[in-house]
């Protein structure tokens, strides 16, 4: 570099080593003759690129930046010189607009000049930059010998700033692609001035010497309140929360929207009805994009566009394969994704495992995605409106392989056959990326009915594993949602369809919901018997469901009937000791009084030791069944001989399950009220106290088992008192 020995003053420390200049095309600043420009000269001024940032509608209030503002407020404070702040973040994160924000305060309040550059390629950077020059005082032979590349621009720049009659904040805008501000030496310090930088690159060796600040979406009711600020009267402010929401608060997308809202003329909106023509379009962007004429066309305003900007970068920077990841990425939800999920992915010889890493590692460094934490457990967190973005480009051509690939990633990480009692936090965390796969399926052309059976079998394994962990909650509602978008892409008759619905009755069971569970059993059992036959596995399997609820609503003849109807099916087409035989045969045991059942009652025994010889002392239907004989031996009137299995069965479930697993509790109950009846009061109150503890804990204090766990207590306290209806 020419100018100056080393490229930089004495004194002064320096962000980037200078690379050397390069001659691009020049920025012509007309000025009078032999005149600089100074406070004492100050007309004509320079170019608006560098007195007036050029970014469009800036907004009246920037909401919820206090902290971030405080910092920015003190770094062109009196005084205060000599350092670099680079903003980054996602794009359309509001970078530019807390910039904006600081450069109006530092030119009306702190006394500053602003100055205010381009930063996004080289040709607009080093235009700004000489109007900057210029603007300080630079004589026109000396801006001429450094269009010429006579001399250093960037030093001659340099220069000038730090010979400024006033203190100075310099903005670059816009940085994405910091090569741009190395090549050339143009980033430094001054003590002068305070140097901002807006940039979608986090990578700090990008930015040494520089401090890092980073700029997120905003918080709910700050994202809602600029909703209501550009469009006053479309909405209440919980309206605007929901809106802001489905928009992932993205100060763009926020700006977008109410942009669109405020200038309907013909037939205006609501922001309700806003908010549901993003819910009801399977391409929410092509809504939002529709504000874009409020703000200004360009892509940086545009949502569809603006992330297209980084991953531009990133393919002239050698790294091609992040375009891949992202669609990835976009198959999948917004919320964190464990990003063991991307081990040992391939997308074929294009795109090997070993060029994975270094892709995402661009992703990172572009903000395009972000670490963070999930209990132990280390994840990506991709926002919504850039993944319906991402989404909305991709090739028709690409879907299938992509779905296929993250239909494949999840498959691999749910457990085929998971344990019962056994909490899996892996599940929950993918339970919003199947269901988002599974809207992709939905909405995209171009995915075969394989492909899509594979998404279907990914939501039913994770409902059947957050069935077995006993998150029945959450199973309810990932198996509603599956069915329903399955049945969308495959069908209603599908049979992976009907299984997610026998989920979704085995859930409303479990939660107690007896009367719903019924009748979603038995319109489930009609359609398997008219599409598979009477006695297929799926038919019998509805029969054995429908027949628990049944039981708890009364209908004990019925249900016996549904039982036995499965013990006969599965003993003809899979063997008497078949597992799924003796889980229908352990189930029938545990009916309560009154059924006519003492052929299997008497046999009760016997069922326990077949079924610990043929599945093992530890199997769940090797509990399950002393559980249930215990508990049909204490309903037909033994409780002495129901005592010693319902404490075995109790032992057993903890040790297997732990205490507060649904079953665990309800071998409690069994053995408190076995207590209860063979007069130990004490014992059988102590029992009863931690199931409703657990209960209370697991399904919460209004629920109805919770509630008949209490009023159990209650006559064991009548019992132990020796008053009337203390004995159940």
């Amino acid at each position: 570099m020419t100018g100056r020995n080393d490229g930089q003053a004495e004194g002064q420390g320096r962000v980037y080593q200078a690379s050397g200049d390069q001659h691009i095309t020049e920025h012509h600043h007309h000025d009078l003759p032999g005149r600089g420009l100074s406070d004492q000269n100050p007309s004509p001024r320079g170019p608006d690129s560098v007195r007036h940032p050029a970014v469009g509608r800036a907004p009246a209030i920037l909401r919820d930046r206090d902290g971030l503002m405080l910092r920015l407020r003190a770094a062109v404070a009196h005084g205060a010189a000599g350092e670099v702040l680079v903003l980054h973040g996602l794009g359309g994160c509001g970078k530019t607009a807390v910039a904006h924000t600081l450069f109006r305060h530092a030119a009306n309040e702190a006394g500053r000049l602003g100055l205010w550059v381009n930063a996004s390629d080289h040709a607009s950077l080093r235009a700004g930059m000489l109007a900057v020059a210029a603007d300080r005082g630079a004589r026109d032979g000396e801006l001429m010998a450094a269009r010429n590349g006579l001399r250093a621009a960037a030093d001659l720049v340099w220069d000038r700033l730090d010979a400024s009659d006033r203190p100075w904040l310099l903005v670059f805008d816009n940085a994405d692609d910091p090569a741009v501000l190395r090549d050339g030496g143009w980033l430094r310090t001054s003590p002068r001035g305070t140097v901002l930088v807006t940039t979608r690159q986090s990578a700090t060796h990008w930015w040494p010497a520089a401090e890092l600040l980073h700029v997120g979406v905003l918080p709910r009711d700050d994202a809602a309140q600029v909703l209501c600020d550009l469009a006053p009267g479309t909405g209440t402010a919980e309206e605007a929360r929901t809106v802001a929401d489905r928009l992932g608060r993205l100060p763009l997308a926020l700006t977008l929207a109410g942009g669109f809202l405020a200038h309907q003329v013909i037939e205006p909106w609501t922001m309700s009805e806003y908010g549901r023509r993003l819910e009801d379009r399977g391409d929410p962007i092509e809504l939002i994009d529709r504000g874009a004429g409020a703000v200004g066309g360009d892509s940086r305003h545009l949502v569809s566009g603006t992330w297209q900007l980084s991953l531009n970068a990133l393919v002239r920077q050698g790294m091609p394969d992040a375009t891949p990841i992202l669609r990835l990425l976009a198959c999948w939800s917004d919320d964190p994704l464990p990003i063991s999920l991307l081990g040992g992915v391939e997308f074929g010889p294009e795109l090997p495992a070993a060029r994975v890493e270094p892709a995402l590692r661009g992703l990172l460094d572009h903000s395009l995605t972000e670490l963070v934490s999930s209990g132990d457990l280390r994840c990506l967190r991709t926002h919504g409106v850039l993944l319906d973005s991402v989404a909305r480009g991709t090739p028709d051509d690409r879907r299938e392989s992509l779905v296929a690939t993250a239909a494949g990633l999840l498959a691999a990480a749910l457990p085929e056959a998971p344990e019962r009692g056994t909490r899996d936090p892996l599940l929950n965390l993918l339970s919003p990326h199947v269901l988002a796969l599974l809207r992709r399926v939905r909405d995209w052309s171009g995915v075969s009915q394989p492909t899509a059976e594979t998404a279907a079998e990914c939501a039913l394994r994770l409902v059947i594993g957050q069935h077995r962990s006993g998150e029945y909650a959450s199973a309810l509602a990932a198996a509603t949602e599956a069915a329903e978008l399955v049945a969308r892409r495959l069908g209603e008759e599908h049979i992976l369809v009907l299984r997610l619905r026998q989920r979704v009755g085995k859930a409303l069971d479990r939660l107690g919901h007896l009367q719903d569970a019924a009748e979603c059993h038995r319109q489930v059992l009609a359609d398997l018997e008219r599409l598979s036959g009477a006695d297929s596995p799926d038919t019998l399997t509805s029969c054995l469901q429908l027949s628990r609820p049944l039981t708890w609503l009364d209908r004990t003849a019925e249900a016996v009937a549904l039982m036995r109807r499965t013990v006969t099916g599965r003993s003809a087409t899979l063997g008497p000791r078949h597992p799924l035989t003796l889980e229908a045969r352990t189930c029938l045991l545990e009916l309560p009084p009154g059924a006519e059942l003492e052929e299997e009652v008497g046999g009760g025994p016997e069922l326990v030791a077949v079924c610990s010889r043929e599945l093992g002392p530890h199997h769940p239907t090797t509990l399950a069944a002393e559980l249930n004989c215990a508990h049909a031996l204490f309903n037909t009137g033994s409780p002495t001989e129901a005592l010693a299995p319902a404490r075995r069965a109790l032992t057993a479930h903890e040790r297997r399950y732990g205490a507060e697993y649904p079953i665990t509790l309800a071998a409690r109950s069994l053995l408190s009220a076995v207590l209860a009846a063979l007069g130990e009061s004490a014992e059988a109150i102590e029992q009863i106290e931690r199931v409703i503890e657990g209960r209370e804990q697991v399904l919460g204090p209004a629920h109805q088992w919770t509630l008949a766990a209490r009023k159990k207590r209650d006559n064991y306290r009548k019992q132990q008192n020796g008053l009337p209806g203390g004995h159940e």
